[in-house]
């Protein structure tokens, strides 16, 4: 997976406008984050990541779980969010917004989570604003085998139900998403080998806009489950299929780091090269820096001790 600060702040875009739209919160599975998802590794306790347009600060557990995380647009300004869990499974979710350093009552909320596993899994998001109003609630089944099954949304404009389906085909899976009867994703996974005989995954995601053809992307992984290649798709003039419009390489360095990516277009080509400086002893990135661009990221990194991580 390619991993930069920008998935980061993407991650901060997502949390703080989850209740934008209920079409954002259909299809979407309950996350739980991890190190790992921060391009993070070993027993990290804290990460402070600063860029030239904010900084962003994650709290882990011994089990490697996010507890905290804030994001600073600067000194008054700032998104903070706190997971709470129970048995490893994700309990509640606090997402507290500060604007000129006053608390927002009516922006902020809290998510609280129910599990039932009586029979087939179901797992009840409840949404509340500090200002007790209720935003909304999901619910997520799954099937005998612990796959998503259906999505259920209610809030106040009524209520959306998203059903997932699995389909198999010569080696090929295929999942379905279905907004009220109406399909709205299409994800196919299938799995191949190259020119040289190593294993690569296929992914094609098609995104539908009423029943119609969105966007779609194509990409590919390698046996380490790295991205090395995109394209992205267009629907055509007709509106009856995708096109290709852009097409993504990736490579990485001896590290297994983003090295280099090459963007080409419909009318240019664009190289990005990735530089990066470790903290020796764990073997993460403290500091990245992209050319053509010359835009930096640093991070600031704690871990835990062996005696707490005892504890």
């Amino acid at each position: 997976m390619v991993k930069n600060y920008t998935s980061l702040l993407l991650f901060s875009i997502t949390r703080t406008c989850f209740l934008c739209t209920s079409n954002m919160l259909t299809a979407q599975e309950v996350k739980i984050f991890k190190v790992s998802d921060f391009d993070l590794k070993g027993s990290v306790k804290t990460c402070l990541v600063v860029t030239n347009y904010g900084k962003e600060e994650f709290d882990f557990n011994k089990n490697g779980l996010l507890t905290k995380s804030i994001t600073r647009y600067n000194e008054v300004d700032y998104d903070l969010t706190l997971y709470k869990y129970n048995l490893g499974n994700l309990e509640e979710k606090r997402v507290e917004i500060y604007r000129e350093g006053i608390f927002d009552p009516v922006t902020s909320f809290a998510n609280f989570y129910t599990f039932d596993s009586t029979a087939s899994k179901k797992i009840t998001e409840r949404i509340i604003s500090y200002s007790k109003e209720f935003l909304g609630q999901n619910e997520y089944r799954y099937d005998s085998i612990g796959r998503l099954s259906s999505i259920k949304h209610v809030d106040k404009d009524g209520i959306d139900e998203t059903e997932i389906s699995y389909m198999q085909f010569k080696g090929e899976t295929t999942v379905n998403y279905i907004l009220n009867g109406v399909i709205i994703k299409s994800v196919r996974t299938a799995k191949k080998k190259n020119k040289t005989g190593a294993d690569q995954k296929i992914v094609l995601t098609k995104e539908f806009l009423k029943g119609e053809p969105d966007k779609a992307l194509e990409q590919i992984f390698d046996s380490s489950n790295k991205l090395i290649s995109e394209i992205k798709f267009m629907p055509t003039e007709q509106n009856k299929g995708f096109v290709p419009y852009e097409y993504i390489n990736h490579s990485y360095n001896e590290f297994g780091m983003l090295a280099e990516t090459k963007i080409k277009g419909t009318k240019a080509e664009e190289t990005k090269k990735y530089l990066y400086q470790y903290d020796g002893e764990h073997g993460n990135w403290i500091k990245q820096i992209v050319t053509p661009d010359n835009t930096y990221t640093t991070r600031r990194i704690m871990y835990y001790t062996t005696t707490e991580k005892k504890d």
